[in-house]
């Protein structure tokens, strides 16, 4: 984006903006490096933006007792608010304002923030997925614009980094399904698993209601894994390329997503949700300050 777009704010403004969104960030934090004391100090302002724009358009996506259509008009407001930063018009919005600074000061293709928009709506409406082909279009737009927006902030963005993040991001977002799987089936009544697979392992909808850890549900949660992990693997090489603390910051995260991974193919109970140990984090942290 040209750096002449935006309406600029105040100094004060922009600081406010984001005290507000780190603010958000620490009271909702979950596997975002926002908090994390890896994180360059440049860098947490305007990760933080990012995340407190996708923590508002997941909150109007699933929180709440509102409408579908509610919920889908306030996701085109917020996508009018992006289109009104190219636009140069003011807002008193801290989290806009915040992600008008970002956008601005680093040079964020906005379109990455419109691609979280349209995923963000497709929960709305879209519960279930025929193949894993309809899941991996939707990771693209929920999950790895983030990764290519990390890339952006720290000049990093690349085509091979950006390959490479599309597959940790991608496979991140898959490992994050499978630790939820009771919550998104009990609380959005959401199923992320591919409807072909499930029919191929003789697993249907009930296992999901009923929470069942069978041999079926076993084998075909043994397959979305070691796809993930396939995954994850191939896009492991960016925590090697990028430099300083951000290197060590998203070495530590993939380091973390294959721990979870590793957790969850070793319990029983495959809709419980695995916790990491002291152990785990040692082990994390060991790896991600020496690049392993």
């Amino acid at each position: 984006m040209d750096p002449e777009h935006g309406m600029p704010a105040s100094e004060l403004q922009v600081k406010a903006a984001y005290a507000h969104c780190l603010a958000i960030s620490r009271d909702h934090y979950e596997n975002f490096p926002v908090a994390s004391m890896l994180l360059p100090q440049r860098l947490r302002h305007p990760v933080a933006a990012i995340y407190a724009f996708a923590r508002r358009a997941d909150d109007f996506a699933d929180e709440g007792d509102i409408d579908n259509d509610t919920r889908i008009k306030s996701l085109q407001a917020m996508g009018t608010s992006l289109d009104a930063i190219i636009n140069r018009e003011a807002t008193d919005d801290p989290v806009f304002i915040a992600v008008n600074d970002a956008i601005v000061r680093f040079q964020l293709p906005i379109e990455l923030f419109h691609e979280l928009l349209s995923a963000f709506t497709q929960d709305v409406t879209k519960h279930r997925y025929a193949h894993f082909g309809e899941v991996m279009e939707y990771c693209k737009r929920s999950a790895n614009p983030v990764g290519r927006l990390l890339l952006h902030l720290t000049n990093q963005a690349t085509k091979q980094n950006i390959a490479y993040s599309d597959g940790v991001c991608s496979a991140l977002q898959l490992i994050n399904f499978y630790q939820d799987l009771a919550q998104d089936y009990h609380e959005q009544g959401r199923i992320y698993i591919p409807a072909d697979e499930m029919m191929d392992y003789g697993v249907s909808e009930s296992h999901f209601r009923d929470t069942i850890s069978d041999s079926a549900m076993a084998a075909l949660m043994q397959k979305q894994y070691q796809r993930a992990d396939k995954i994850l693997r191939a896009g492991a090489p960016l925590g090697k390329q990028l430099k300083g603390r951000f290197g060590i910051e998203i070495r530590a995260v993939i380091l973390g997503g294959a721990r979870v991974l590793y957790r969850l193919r070793q319990q029983d109970k495959i809709f419980s949700r695995p916790r990491l140990n002291y152990q785990d984090w040692f082990s994390i942290l060991k790896g991600a300050f020496l690049k392993k």
